[in-house]
């Protein structure tokens, strides 16, 4: 009896792994020519949709990704750090060799919403299509015809950096599964226009989710609730809850605020820095009035979220608290205030930012070791600087002054420690 159980633990077990073996080994998407294009070359060449294609371009933000530092618009060059290692971002430029010269519409369609290459390959989620998946035809179509008129640029791309087994694409049959859901935004009839047009652009090409949500260790969003917040893996900074609601990242905040940041890096709620610096410079400065408060609309839609609870620290804080007091008022009450409100349309306030009450701290601790850099937009081409303080104060300090803040005034957000300050203290900037 002892031996038929064993038989048959070890039959069920190569079941299993043949199973896998051909999950893994089972055949993709079939590749896609060139020749295969159901669109017209006029098309392609029509104005009207080459302008239409560069704005929703820019509103996806395409070349933060795809632009190398010093390098040509969109010809890539750029690697995108991930947990699992690096993934380098393609040239999209019409290169016949290196980047989109000899992709059809079809093949452009199919890795913006299904996430599968033109030779049928399937792409990594460093490649945002689970977002991109909700973007319109039409909407593929001008971004196609904008790619498609720029001057060809002749870059390779760099060589994958991700090892076994990372590096084995149809692993990724199980992560879609667990992760992906195709399809195109539909429209909720039972909201308005421009609440139906903010969702569409920030759940799809706007991809604000990427980053404004948890991950698990395999890198899935494991959040039911979307733009509830979380850390960006390797930058290292916390993208914060986005609803205006009771105990959401943005309580407080009005259309206009959201409007006034997204416009010009700077609202009387706060500032945009770190990695949000960048969007607001390349992407969202550039957008219309009319997309901006549709955005606005639809983050004000999001639910309340549940009170956070942070466990209560065992440590004394006393002699922290009153080293932070000291240096907040020797350091920093000049421009935020003793009151920690700042000064409006100046220097943000401290008193309930979003950045200062996220859970983890990164924020406040880089910013004060980094500085904070607001991007210069057409709307404040001048904003004021916070200079960095990483040569000015201890790693104790520096704990000491952010704890502080995190509890002062209204604030009720967690203490840090030093060790978390020597942690960041050495982390890249982006």
């Amino acid at each position: 009896m002892k031996m038929l159980r064993w038989v048959l633990i070890s039959i069920a077990l190569l079941g299993i792994a043949l199973v896998g073996w051909v999950f893994l080994r089972s055949g993709g998407h079939a590749p896609v020519s060139r020749e295969a294009s159901k669109v017209d070359v006029a098309t392609l060449k029509d104005p009207v949709l080459i302008a239409k294609g560069q704005y929703l371009t820019t509103v996806g933000d395409c070349a933060a990704c795809h632009t190398s530092q010093g390098g040509q618009r969109l010809a890539g060059g750029r690697v995108v750090g991930t947990p699992f290692g690096d993934i380098p971002a393609p040239n999209l430029t019409p290169d016949r060799e290196t980047g989109l010269g000899d992709w059809s519409f079809e093949a452009f369609w199919q890795a913006l919403h299904s996430g599968v290459g033109r030779k049928g390959e399937l792409l990594y989620p460093a490649f945002s299509y689970t977002s991109y998946t909700k973007v319109s035809r039409d909407d593929a179509l001008a971004i196609f015809a904008h790619l498609q008129s720029l001057a060809p640029v002749h870059q390779p791309s760099k060589p994958l950096g991700l090892e076994f087994p990372y590096n084995v694409r149809n692993s990724l049959k199980a992560w879609r599964a667990l992760y992906f859901k195709e399809g195109e935004y539909q429209p909720d009839p039972a909201k308005s226009a421009a609440w139906n047009r903010g969702a569409y652009l920030v759940q799809g090409l706007g991809h604000c989710n990427e980053c404004h949500i948890a991950r698990d260790s395999f890198g899935g969003m494991r959040s039911d609730q979307a733009l509830s917040g979380g850390q960006i893996p390797v930058q290292n900074w916390y993208a914060p809850d986005l609803s205006t609601q009771t105990n959401g990242g943005l309580e407080g905040w009005g259309e206009k605020d959201i409007v006034d940041l997204l416009k010009t890096g700077h609202s009387a709620k706060g500032t945009a820095f770190g990695p949000m610096a960048e969007v607001v410079a390349q992407s969202t400065q550039h957008m219309t009035d009319d997309d901006l408060q549709a955005i606005a609309i639809y983050l004000r839609s999001l639910p309340a979220r549940p009170q956070m609870q942070f466990e209560k620290s065992p440590l004394d804080t006393t002699t922290m608290v009153n080293q932070g007091t000291k240096i907040y008022g020797e350091r920093c009450a000049g421009c935020h205030g003793k009151d920690g409100n700042g000064v409006a349309g100046v220097y943000p306030p401290l008193n309930g930012n979003s950045s200062v009450n996220e859970p983890t701290g990164i924020n406040a601790i880089r910013v004060v070791l980094l500085g904070g850099f607001p991007p210069a937009t057409k709307g404040n081409p001048r904003p004021y600087s916070m200079p960095p303080f990483a040569q000015q104060l201890k790693d104790s300090d520096v704990a000491a002054v952010v704890t502080y803040i995190r509890q002062a005034w209204d604030n009720k957000a967690p203490l840090v420690q030093e060790r978390d300050v020597i942690k960041y203290r050495h982390t890249p900037i982006d």
